[in-house]
């Protein structure tokens, strides 16, 4: 364990928390920020664990770790954690990140827009905030190369027969389901139904799909399961499910990307061409396609993703050396049935 008290700020994007620890954070091996991400799956989680379990959390939110950057080019750099694991990326939590750092004055505040060059696990994300009196009003991600790995896939369920996914990158990979396939509408009403719906299917993914980013080996697995469902004007209903069973408060940043990629692949967008991602609450990102590459052997997009956070409070943590619960726990009362698999 650590010696010092861990200081985060409390922080949600539309809705979804992500808070961010800005002091205390020890020191994690690794020289990239991939390779820190991986220490922590791999080799050492019991800060995670203590970060985002009972009785020091709760299932519904985020902790960023807020870590100098590994590359000459980066302002800072931060890595994703959550109940299961820790994340490359997650676009929300980018944005929780970039608030933090500026309204705090970690990083400096230029008006009307400062930019921010973040590193992380899944690379270099570069954030423009729109700033006015010591405020950030929105802040825009320009995300890492977004791209359909394959459309209309075939999964065998064992709730729902044979669906169709599209399998994309955005950050993280996702599995993107047209909510109508699973008999259910995004609404808060539906939440429980959708996220045990939705773990239950990324468990169906186990030895049907495979997946490894052409330039980022470490990444290869599908993270989340996300329902979509588009609206008459054009807008996607948006629903991010989380082991070990919620859904994404916010409209999700990654799923949003990878969504936009798979729209560019069917050719239903380009070049400048946007979408807005609602979530199950009614928070909203604006997603861009801001222009086109090449990851491997698939076509990409670049895109753009704009929201805002708000910054609400403070919280200081420590650790006695007679807790009984140093790494945590989690009850499936209302972290879902799927807690034995943390």
């Amino acid at each position: 364990m650590w010696d010092n008290a861990l200081e985060l700020l409390l922080v949600h994007c539309e809705g979804e928390i992500g808070k961010v620890a800005i002091g205390g954070v020890p020191a994690i091996p690794g020289t990239t920020i991939l390779e820190k991400m991986t220490h922590i799956n791999t080799v050492d989680d019991s800060l995670r664990r203590f970060l985002t379990f009972e009785p020091r959390a709760h299932v519904a939110q985020t902790v960023n770790l807020l870590l100098p950057p590994c590359r000459a080019d980066a302002d800072a750099a931060f890595i994703v954690l959550q109940a299961d694991k820790a994340h490359p990326m997650s676009g929300s939590n980018c944005i929780c990140v970039v608030t933090a750092l500026l309204e705090t004055g970690r990083l400096p505040m230029t008006e009307p827009e400062t930019t921010v060059r973040l590193d992380t696990a899944a690379g270099l994300i570069v954030a423009r905030a729109a700033c006015k009196n010591g405020r950030c009003l929105s802040v825009s991600l320009d995300n890492v190369p977004a791209f359909a790995v394959e459309l209309d896939r075939d999964i065998r369920t064992t709730q729902f027969g044979t669906i169709r996914a599209d399998i994309a990158f955005g950050g993280v990979f996702y599995a993107l389901v047209d909510v109508a396939r699973i008999g259910l509408t995004i609404a808060p009403e539906h939440a429980r139904a959708l996220a045990e719906a939705g773990i239950a299917i990324k468990a169906d993914l186990k030895g049907q799909v495979d997946v490894s980013h052409p330039d980022i080996p470490g990444l290869n697995e599908v993270a989340y399961v996300m329902f979509r469902d588009r609206q008459p004007d054009g807008a996607i209903r948006t629903c991010t499910t989380l082991k070990p069973g919620r859904v994404d408060r916010s409209p999700c940043g990654t799923g949003s990307s990878a969504n936009l990629a798979c729209l560019h692949a069917r050719g239903e967008i380009g070049i400048g061409d946007t979408r807005t991602s609602i979530s199950t609450i009614g928070g909203t990102f604006i997603a861009e396609a801001i222009g086109e590459t090449k990851v491997g052997r698939f076509g990409a997009v670049l895109p753009r993703i704009t929201g805002k956070a708000w910054i609400y409070g403070r919280e200081e943590l420590r650790i006695s050396p007679d807790d009984p619960f140093p790494h945590g726990f989690a009850l499936s009362d209302t972290w879902g049935p799927q807690v034995s698999q943390l």
